[in-house]
């Protein structure tokens, strides 16, 4: 009735009710036929960005009368393995034996056993499964009971990269939401998160960046200094954990979308954290501070509408080897994308292990 595909949907599920298709109701998720045979219905996502992960929200809105039963999920790791997406969104359709007979994919691990699922009522709709799974996945197995929908399928985690991978010296975006970057604390989230900056390619849209509430702070008449930069009291931040422990050298900081409401100026600092440090700092709401201080990295910076800005080592200070950054905008506004190039630390550059991972930014890997 509707194709599996649905599942990686952003926007939340819709429901028309005269909407029909030729084949039965349309429905804004994953909806299979009524099982006539031996078995049950499955379907395979490849994650938009492999990652360790730590839960899932399996949703059945609006299938109440034709929700699946029960679910399971099973998981892999197939770096090596050919994509394997199938062209169309295949409504009225299924897959064969053959285009799967060489995955095995009933063989894969089990991170959610078999567990009933609630009908999609507004009550009941959200299905939660935590998890503890230190090693990386690529891809997932979604099982349904015997049949039925489920709307969307989110999965969260944070991003893990093969690092093996990397030649020395190559310049990688430490922050980026598929390297393993996550953001672990911000002052004001209003109208979008910040770890919408950390997301894949350029913002979609205004929704698609980090977007805070207008300061009451503001004086009623603003004034700037001698480079421009409005004399504000106050500001926003949001900081983040590196994939991995590395020098910056470069910084991008995208204004794409916001026009008349992007920041003044910005500026960024960094620091260099254990997992237990980062705990504390989590706890406190980074009003604290990490033991060692903030070092800046770049001044502050009068900022552009609508505009990619490139800062290189000469706007740059040189600070070394760094596990977490903090970006300052006043007096508010918004930001798209934030990308922090650099080389991986190693033991000559003061580096550090990284911290453990764990999900403090609810990365959605599925739908990236």
């Amino acid at each position: 009735f509707a194709p599996a595909g649905n599942l990686l949907k952003r926007e939340p599920p819709e429901f028309l009710a005269s909407a029909f298709t030729e084949f039965g109701k349309w429905m804004d998720g994953w909806e299979t036929r009524r099982k006539r045979i031996p078995g049950h219905d499955w379907c395979i996502i490849q994650l938009g960005v492999p990652g360790t992960i730590h839960g899932f929200d399996v949703d059945t809105s609006f299938f109440t009368g034709n929700y699946a039963p029960a679910a399971s999920i099973q998981a892999a790791c197939l770096d090596e393995t050919p994509a394997l997406a199938l062209e169309g969104d295949r409504t009225g359709m299924a897959a064969s034996e053959e285009q799967f007979e060489d995955l095995e994919s009933e063989r894969w691990e089990f991170l959610v056993p078999i567990n009933e699922l609630k009908p999609g009522h507004a009550s009941s709709c959200h299905n939660y499964f935590p998890v503890t799974l230190s090693r990386r996945v690529t891809h997932l197995r979604l099982n349904m009971y015997p049949d039925g929908g489920i709307a969307r399928l989110r999965v969260y985690g944070v991003g893990q990269r093969d690092w093996s991978s990397i030649r020395l010296r190559e310049l990688v975006d430490l922050v980026a939401l598929t390297n393993g970057g996550v953001c672990v604390g911000y002052s004001n989230a209003h109208f979008g998160h910040p770890r919408n900056m950390i997301g894949l390619g350029r913002a979609a849209n205004m929704g698609d960046g980090w977007e805070t509430a207008r300061r009451l702070d503001r004086p009623w008449v603003l004034e700037t200094d001698s480079q421009g930069i409005l004399q504000v009291p106050g500001f926003e931040w949001a900081v983040f954990r590196l994939g991995h422990p590395g020098v910056i050298s470069q910084i991008e900081i995208d204004t794409n979308h916001f026009k008349g409401n992007f920041p003044d100026s910005c500026k960024v600092e960094v620091c260099s954290l254990t997992a237990e440090e980062e705990e504390q700092c989590c706890m406190s709401r980074w009003s604290s501070g990490p033991a060692g201080g903030w070092r800046i990295l770049l001044p502050p910076q009068k900022l552009k509408p609508h505009n990619r800005h490139f800062y290189s080592t000469d706007a740059l200070w040189n600070c070394g080897a760094v596990s977490h950054v903090r970006l300052f905008i006043a007096p508010d506004g918004g930001v798209s994308r934030l990308r922090l190039w650099g080389q991986l630390a190693t033991a000559s550059s003061g580096g550090h292990l990284k911290p453990a991972s764990k999900l403090t930014a609810e990365n959605a890997l599925s739908n990236v």
